[in-house]
């Protein structure tokens, strides 16, 4: 099968790519830079700038399905028109070259368990909730993929253009060379969170999502959403982290509200004095809420299994540790060898 893919030198892009060249399809990358040898090695790329939807007109063709995986995370409101802009300004013109070139095979739309499984109290979300909009008002990515989802499936459902929606949650695991979704895990290792968050937060291992991404290719609910995740209090994640890297968990406890208010407190502080905060006031927000997702229907629909969470993190951490100078973690090399020894 000949698959266009957008986004494909992000983090799960990259991990995408590899896998649809393994599955032996052909692959074009589109983006605004060429990706790395190893992956330029997977297939063709065309330089494309997502919002000229008039350009992408010569990428469409002679594709079989596209894979929009193509995205901006940030949750400062000042970047909130410019997500807006590639979410949905540059799909809405995407979709309508599609339409104008005929339709295409199949689409994938990446987009994101924020779109429905946010909540200020412990739940599970399934398919059929939606992150309440006051909450994620807030957090301008998540609610420029709520928007950018529900144009792709009216779209689609509009001029029967036939479409997937696939939903992780946070990616974990090896590859992320920005440090963009692992961003957590990072604060974790250089003890920048000054106390323990409340919430419940789910993730995925980006190499499993991969698979559920090439699988939709031919499978999944048309027109419908699937989500991916493995579910731990926010507690139970960092003490994950802490017995994996020797790096103490936070200790302090603390109530939402006074967490969130520091937290808005040491970024002004942090601000004032010129400098960017350890942690943004947004972060430690989102960190007090749940996002815990029931992956039963992409696991029926998709086949996604999701591998030990423990080899998840294990991998995350041993992966951003080789991408950071070794003074920065003083005695966790060491501990992750003892653990690939068991």
């Amino acid at each position: 099968m000949n698959v266009l893919v957008t986004g494909a030198t992000g983090f799960l892009g990259a991990a995408v790519v590899q896998r649809l060249a393994e599955a032996g399809h052909r692959v074009r990358m589109v983006g605004r830079s060429p990706p790395a040898a190893a992956l330029l090695a997977c297939g063709e790329f065309q330089a494309l700038d997502l919002e000229q939807p008039q350009a992408t007109r010569q990428a469409l063709s002679g594709m079989d399905a596209l894979l929009h995986l193509a995205g901006r995370v940030s949750f400062d409101p000042k970047d909130g028109r410019s997500m807006y802009q590639l979410h949905v300004d540059a799909t809405r013109g995407l979709l309508e070259e599609i339409r104008a070139n005929g339709g295409i095979g199949r689409l994938v739309l990446a987009s994101t368990s924020g779109t429905t499984a946010v909540s200020s109290t412990e739940r599970t979300a399934t398919e059929e909730d939606t992150a309440p909009l006051d909450i994620i008002g807030r957090w301008p990515y998540y609610l420029s993929k709520l928007y950018e989802e529900r144009l792709t499936i009216d779209f689609c459902r509009k001029h029967t253009i036939p479409l997937v929606v696939c939903n992780p949650s946070l990616l974990l695991g090896p590859g992320d060379a920005r440090l963009s979704s692992t961003w957590t895990v990072v604060k974790f290792l250089q003890r920048d969170l000054p106390a323990m968050p409340n919430g419940g937060m789910s993730f995925v291992d980006v190499r499993d999502v991969a698979a559920a991404f090439v699988a939709a290719l031919t499978r999944g609910e048309l027109y419908g959403k699937h989500l991916m995740g493995v579910n731990l209090s926010m507690a139970e994640f960092f003490h994950r982290l802490e017995r994996l890297s020797g790096v103490a968990a936070p200790r302090l406890r603390l109530p939402s509200k006074v967490n969130v208010f520091g937290a808005q407190l040491l970024e002004k502080w942090a601000k004032a004095r010129g400098r960017e905060p350890a942690v943004d006031s947004a972060s430690v927000d989102i960190a007090e809420h749940w996002f815990w997702v029931d992956s039963s229907k992409a696991e029926r629909h998709l086949g996604f299994r999701a591998r030990d969470p423990h080899q998840t993190l294990l991998d995350t951490v041993s992966d951003i540790i080789e991408r950071m100078p070794e003074k920065s973690w003083p005695g966790t090399k060491g501990r992750l060898a003892e653990l690939r020894r068991e």
